[in-house]
């Protein structure tokens, strides 16, 4: 479930993580992977594995394997210019 494959003649084969906007989370190279490890690559990423085509999908796997978006925290937020802030010691004040 949520998982499709194309062949890109030439390309080396590679898993390509997308968030559920479509944005490129992550590149995964498959060359030295063997089915086995890839079938089991896919289960570890949460891949949701139908008992036949047709068959229905848990409600909790109907967005699966949706990796979490990093969650950034207040003080890791990136300011106006996309910057990330600097962080600071717990005893240091932001204005020295």
């Amino acid at each position: 479930h949520n998982l499709e494959m194309k062949h890109l003649p030439g390309a080396d084969p590679e898993l390509v993580l997308l968030s559920l906007r479509y944005e490129e989370l992550e590149r995964i190279p498959l060359s030295d992977m063997t089915r086995e490890e890839i079938n089991q690559l896919v289960q570890e990423l949460g891949f949701y594995r139908k008992e036949t085509p047709d068959a229905p999908v848990p409600e909790e796997f109907q967005f699966a394997p949706a990796k979490p978006l990093p969650i950034l925290l207040p003080s890791q937020a990136p300011t106006a210019d996309g910057k990330t802030p600097p962080k600071r010691d717990k005893e240091e004040h932001p204005d020295l």
